[in-house]
């Protein structure tokens, strides 16, 4: 399999399906498409995605499975649908939880991720090289929204935590868990004031050897996409 992501200093969504193929040791290719300074049709990275993907969007999976008439190329292109499909494609990795309940709520704290916290994604774009303490605590201060957000965020992950005894949301890693990755480097990343055990689970997530690869490469790339660097000039 391949999956085609964009900078893994600013590609939340990228971050996703790579950290979970990645530490439940699913072999596959990176191919890792660079922002321009845009996302204009004619773009360098629109260009190369069109190859991949009709929704032009990071990432997309693609699937070559052999046969007897050679190679058949599916490709996924949203980050549940392709949890999804690597869930049911390896069925022994337990991608999920366990238990019908708990499968149905990390499917449901997902989707809660994937269509809400716009605010916080908004506000606090995911920039895992820079350390903006100061925008955070100003966010907080000016952007009710955010700080709605945050505070759901913290409601939620305390309850699995409670309920599942930690250290991550289901008590092992899970899709739940790569889902919320990005969250964790904001958290990082703004400086968010949370509460000691959910500090504990922003560690938890970091130490995870997928997430610290993926971080490593982050901090390697030295780019610097101004679209995506709202409060800085420069690195």
């Amino acid at each position: 399999m391949q999956l085609v992501i964009g900078n893994k200093n600013y590609s939340s969504w990228s971050l996703r399906p790579w950290l979970l193929m990645r530490q439940a040791d699913i072999a596959f290719d990176e191919v890792l498409l660079r922002f321009d300074e845009g996302f204009a049709p004619d773009s360098a990275f629109k260009r190369a995605l069109a190859r991949h993907s009709p929704a032009g969007r990071v990432p997309v999976l693609i699937d070559k499975l052999d046969s007897d008439s050679g190679a058949d190329t599916f490709a996924v292109w949203d980050t549940l649908a392709i949890a999804e499909y690597l869930a049911e494609k390896f069925p022994a990795l337990r991608l999920w939880p366990e238990g019908a309940r708990a499968r149905a709520r990390a499917r449901s704290v997902c989707a809660e991720m994937h269509a809400g916290f716009s605010a916080l994604r908004t506000h606090c774009p995911m920039n895992i090289e820079a350390s903006l303490p100061e925008v955070g605590e100003r966010l907080l201060r000016e952007q009710p929204a955010v700080k709605a957000d945050l505070e759901r965020i913290v409601t939620l992950w305390s309850e699995l935590l409670v309920e599942h005894g930690g250290p991550l949301l289901f008590g092992r890693f899970t899709i739940a868990d790569a889902y919320f990755a990005p969250v964790c480097s904001r958290v990082r990343t703004y400086g968010l004031p949370v509460a000691t055990h959910i500090a504990a689970y922003v560690d938890a997530v970091h130490a995870l050897p997928a997430m610290q690869a993926w971080v490593k490469d982050a901090l390697a790339e030295q780019d610097f996409v101004a679209f995506d660097e709202p409060y800085r000039t420069h690195r």
